[in-house]
């Protein structure tokens, strides 16, 4: 009796050993191409909208493209801090006989997309800010594993983000 209760655990163990750990260790590296996958796409769309001074409509739909190739759903939030310059305010070049603050708004996500929606494009000028920040909103394997083995949950927690913002460097036509 006693072998076979030494024997059933052996196998268990085994069988955890040769198994579950290789899927843990196969769905991580997933999880880190992806990872690395999610952050290029996300640095490109942010220095083609950069250097073109346009965001569009197409080009949005083949970030989100890419973003979802990974396999996994994401929530993109999208932000625009527009430079409002006033005449009568100081510009973003250097004019001696302009004086004040110039003031930014920001449009966000939902805007930015009914703007696209309408639209097809959002033109931006010299002086304006983009940021984008990704996260994935779907439980991945090895966020699975990582909750059963480490007791680990939450609905914070997620495995691929990435982030990347800049200041429009070209007057978009």
């Amino acid at each position: 009796m006693e072998n076979t209760f030494v024997t059933i655990i052996a196998i268990v163990l085994a069988a955890v050993l040769m198994f579950i750990f290789p899927m843990m260790s196969m769905s991580q590296r997933t999880d880190d191409v992806s990872q690395l996958a999610v952050q290029t796409a996300t640095e490109d769309f942010v220095v083609d909208v950069r250097t073109s001074g346009k965001l569009t409509e197409d080009r949005l739909d083949e970030y989100m493209t890419v973003l979802y190739s990974t396999g996994n759903s994401y929530d993109v939030e999208i932000s625009i801090d527009v430079l409002d310059e006033n005449p009568g305010k100081k510009t973003a070049q250097v004019s001696s006989d302009k004086i004040g603050e110039n003031i930014t708004y920001s449009i966000y996500t939902t805007q930015i997309e009914g703007n696209l929606e309408r639209d097809g494009y959002i033109l931006l000028k010299e002086g304006d800010n983009i940021n984008v920040s990704v996260k994935n909103s779907n439980t991945t394997i090895a966020q699975m594993f990582i909750n059963v083995f480490y007791s680990i949950t939450g609905n914070d927690t997620y495995a691929i983000a990435a982030q990347s913002s800049g200041i429009i460097t070209t007057t978009g036509r």
